[in-house]
């Protein structure tokens, strides 16, 4: 079942939606070459504990997963994309991290990835980031009442189709709200005008990401983090959104 969000309660995801943004921005800044993942991991659990929030992902414990989940952020580096478990792993020169993030402040949720080139940048790397900002801001901007779910989809898959890439669609966006997984799923590939109406109040987050050479995944030994199968690199880019009267709000911006 879907449930749309009232202005005021779309206010109070865009609280928690400002914090996710800020602890990502910090993380950004953080993921420096000689940095351990367990470092960064410590860090969102000390802002989550000071904000009084609480965690999505702790203990979250779906089907796809080896659950429970016991960290407070995934952290996906290089051919990892998706759930990445964090470890004890520096971060190197030119590794490709995906960092994605999702908590609750007062019952309600906001969810968020970004992916930072720690140190030196490859161009191919470059493009492949690039390729999921740009599908996600495409995405965004025919999030719009009287689209259809499959004008998103489409979208996102038009842009990756155009830089090269094959789209996965075992894992794509979703509604959020009380909970960080609500109806509906919302695919990173489809056809347009179809699928459920976009209505004002649906809020959603929306996830494109992308592996350099392969649409096909692989499901890590420790059950959760998630590869491309063929081993090249990965990006991952994701923001929650609200369908208003007066276009998409984005609720995980740092302002």
């Amino acid at each position: 079942m879907v449930e749309l969000k009232t202005p005021a309660e779309i206010e109070r995801m865009r609280v928690t939606g400002r914090f996710v943004a800020e602890v990502l921005a910090e993380l950004r800044e953080r993921a420096q070459v000689g940095v351990n993942l367990l470092d960064l991991e410590r860090h969102v659990r000390d802002r989550i504990r000071e904000r009084g929030a609480t965690s999505c992902y702790w203990d979250y414990a779906p089907s796809f997963g080896r659950g429970p989940f016991r960290n407070t952020v995934c952290l996906s580096v290089n051919d990892a994309v998706l759930h990445g478990l964090p470890f004890d792993y520096t971060l190197r020169d030119g590794d490709v991290l995906s960092i994605d993030l999702a908590v609750s402040i007062d019952g309600w949720v906001a969810d968020s990835a970004i992916t930072v080139i720690v140190g030196t940048a490859a161009e191919p790397d470059r493009r492949l980031v690039r390729a999921t900002e740009e599908a996600l801001a495409a995405a965004i901007e025919v999030a719009l009442p009287g689209n259809r779910i499959g004008d998103i989809s489409a979208t996102i898959a038009e842009v990756a189709h155009g830089y090269g890439y094959r789209v996965n669609t075992e894992f794509g966006g979703h509604g959020l709200g009380r909970t960080m997984h609500e109806d509906p799923h919302v695919s990173n590939a489809g056809r347009p005008g179809r699928g459920m109406l976009l209505r004002p109040g649906l809020t959603l987050a929306l996830e494109p990401w992308l592996a350099a050479g392969t649409d096909r995944i692989v499901t890590d030994p420790d059950g959760w983090t998630l590869r491309s199968a063929d081993g090249s690199r990965t990006a991952h880019s994701e923001h929650t959104i609200a369908v208003t009267d007066d276009g998409p709000r984005v609720l995980t911006l740092a302002a």
